[in-house]
């Protein structure tokens, strides 16, 4: 006798928070690395965002540790590759929204990559747009 499982059923606490909070399914991902493939950051990023995906769908929350999802630069050109629909931006800031979260609100220098400090209004500025247009 087979039992039904449903996608809610494997969903945990981290996925349904990541979800709740970007809007999107990260179930939905096959993993197809298009959204790597045509990144235009995926160089100075420490895992490449299906890697990001991918560890967020298995439920290790330790990828909030990863310099990748304050690396992301929130361009689209993921979105308009990916052939799911899926706004990998979306999930990146609910992961960086998560981790400030986690941490009392405060981020540690060390979490943002040295090299990106002079750029982080620009994420901030990007991120905000996207929260606050429709």
């Amino acid at each position: 006798m087979r039992t039904k499982i449903s996608a809610a059923s494997v969903r945990g606490d981290f996925v349904q928070e990541i979800e709740k909070t970007s809007g999107q399914s990260l179930l939905a991902c096959n993993q197809c690395g298009k959204c790597s493939a045509g990144c235009p950051v995926a160089f100075s990023m420490d895992i490449l965002p299906n890697q990001v995906i991918r560890l967020a769908q298995l439920g290790i929350v330790d990828v909030l540790d990863s310099q990748t999802i304050w690396t992301c630069a929130a361009c689209l050109t993921c979105v308009s590759r990916c052939p799911k629909g899926i706004d990998l931006p979306r999930v990146m800031e609910a992961m960086r929204l998560i981790r400030m979260q986690l941490s009392g609100n405060q981020i540690e220098a060390t979490q943002i990559p040295a090299e990106m400090v002079a750029e982080v209004p620009q994420l901030a500025l990007i991120g905000s747009f996207r929260k606050y247009s429709s």
